[in-house]
């Protein structure tokens, strides 16, 4: 990547400006590399991530986890469903506890003190813990206060105030009814009367930043007895419904089309959905809301469901599987499992790196979270970038970025005396939509043209450089160069007689 700023420019007849828009105001650009750092690798599924004070909790249906590059059934080091790692480089602690059941979600206390975790678990280290857990981050040890006694499964877990909220397909807290949502104070691990009573499994939840409300998502159709399906908010400290008139982005379930909300991200005055849905055309994109009104904000139509999103240098990171994305690529472009979206209106920001899918879910990426300047990303991916790495991944604002494909050996005519004309296809750079191109003339590459031209992998368009002035009645070599800013890559060499 070079200057990581993304300026808008035409592509033929599409305006890649109303696609890959200018970075949003509260960022410092994409900024994030598509070239990804070394990290740890699992050997099943990541399905909960948060970052405290330089470490990354992990959590999901590992049991053993292998430095990056190692094949699968190599070097590796017993982790049973949590692990702990450096922020900075990626690699494993000594930091381990042993549980009995997969982790399905984690969540770090906003001083960074504390991670809380949740999923199918009931014993940690031997210790009763049943499916929710909390560690403190300076001593690694578990928090004694933190050990309600939830009957069932764990997915989803948000940090209020001093309430920590959790979602699942439970019905008990402690012997007392709570279906599948409920909330328990960060202080004593008292049992709170926050009851939004949904009548089916919670996926996910998070309480705006101010604490001033609480959303859940998942696939339940009603909330306190009224209809609300798939998401609603409600309030902080009792589980009463709240006006949410955004709410209508989510399509009611029918015969041909069922859209659960998956993950739910909230940022300052917005909050954002990611959905999957099942039937061909069923609504899996994303969608924002404005907090203190409840409207919708936009609603972004991509096919391929979306399991996590994640605010990071002022993007909208999503996790998918992308494969078609109205107004940018259609189906036979490939599926893309890592996207970022301006938040503020859910465009495509210019970074294209990629995983692929793997087992139990072959969906790709589920989980993600931020330090700050970072992207974590959890899943059952075995590849990112076409190289093996299970698991989990990361990307940071650090280092040179991707490079510029190759350029073709360009076409060569002779529009006019003394003059070559070169063509050839836009490179492709998954940091960078905008691309300097040179005609260069001989062995001593000398720049006789130069252009700038913007690309993605749904649109490249066809370069053009002309030298007007090229020696007439000679034999002359050109190939074109490419540069980020940063990266130079030149192809290969062409000739023609000069009229």
């Amino acid at each position: 990547m070079g200057t990581r700023l993304f300026v808008a420019l035409g592509i033929g007849g599409l305006v890649l400006g109303a696609v890959v828009p200018a970075p949003p105001a509260v960022g410092t650009g994409a900024s994030l590399t598509a070239v990804a750092a070394t990290a740890w690798q699992t050997d099943a599924s990541v399905l909960g991530l948060a970052v405290a004070k330089g470490k990354v909790y992990v959590g999901g249906r590992f049991l053993k986890v292998r430095p990056p590059g190692a094949a699968a059934g190599t070097k590796e080091v017993g982790r049973t469903y949590l692990a702990r790692f450096s922020q900075s480089t990626g690699a494993l602690d000594s930091w381990n506890h042993v549980l009995n059941g997969i982790v399905w979600a984690i969540a770090a206390s906003a001083d960074g003190s504390r991670v809380y975790v949740g999923g199918d678990f009931t014993r940690v280290d031997g210790q009763i813990r049943n499916r929710i857990a909390a560690f403190d981050t300076t001593t690694g040890a578990l928090v004694a206060t933190i050990a309600p006694v939830v009957s069932y499964r764990v997915k989803a877990l948000a940090i209020g105030g001093s309430s920590l909220y959790f979602g699942g397909s439970f019905g008990l807290v402690n012997g007392v009814t709570r279906n599948r949502a409920a909330a328990i104070s960060t202080v004593n691990g008292a049992l709170l009367p926050w009851n939004p009573n949904a009548d089916n499994d919670v996926y996910a939840i998070d309480a705006a930043d101010d604490n001033s409300k609480v959303y859940l998502g998942g696939t339940f159709g009603t909330v306190r007895g009224t209809n609300r399906w798939a998401v609603a908010a409600v309030n902080n400290s009792t589980g009463a419904l709240l006006p949410f008139a955004a709410a209508s982005a989510v399509p009611s379930p029918s015969s041909g089309c069922t859209s659960r909300v998956k993950d739910i991200e909230t940022s300052g005055s917005r909050v954002y959905f990611a959905n999957a849905g099942d039937g061909w055309g069923c609504f899996d994109g994303t969608w924002a809301a404005d907090v203190a009104t409840g409207n919708l904000v936009w609603k972004s139509n991509c096919l391929g469901a979306t399991e996590a999103i994640t605010m990071v240098n002022g993007w909208l990171f999503k996790g998918s599987h992308a494969h078609s994305c109205p107004g940018t690529f259609s189906d036979g472009s490939g599926t893309r499992f890592l996207l970022l979206q301006n938040p503020a209106n859910g465009t495509l920001g210019p970074w294209f790196p990629n995983t692929n899918a793997g087992p139990p879910t072959s969906v790709g990426p589920l989980v993600s979270a931020t330090g700050g300047g970072d992207l974590w990303i959890g899943g059952d991916f075995t590849k990112v970038n076409g190289v093996g790495q299970q698991g989990l991944t990361r990307f940071t604002n650090l280092g040179p970025g991707a490079r510029p494909s190759t350029p073709p050996v360009p076409t060569l005519s002779r529009p006019a005396i003394g003059q070559v004309k070169a063509t050839v296809q836009a490179s492709l750079d998954n940091d960078d939509i905008r691309l300097t191109y040179r005609l260069l003339r001989g062995s001593t590459n000398t720049v006789v043209a130069v252009t700038r031209v913007s690309s993605a992998f749904w649109s490249r368009p066809t370069v053009t450089l002309t030298d007007t002035t090229a020696p007439t009645r000679t034999t002359q070599a050109y190939r074109i160069e490419v540069t980020d800013g940063t990266h130079v890559v030149r192809g290969g060499y062409a000739t023609v007689t000069v009229r």
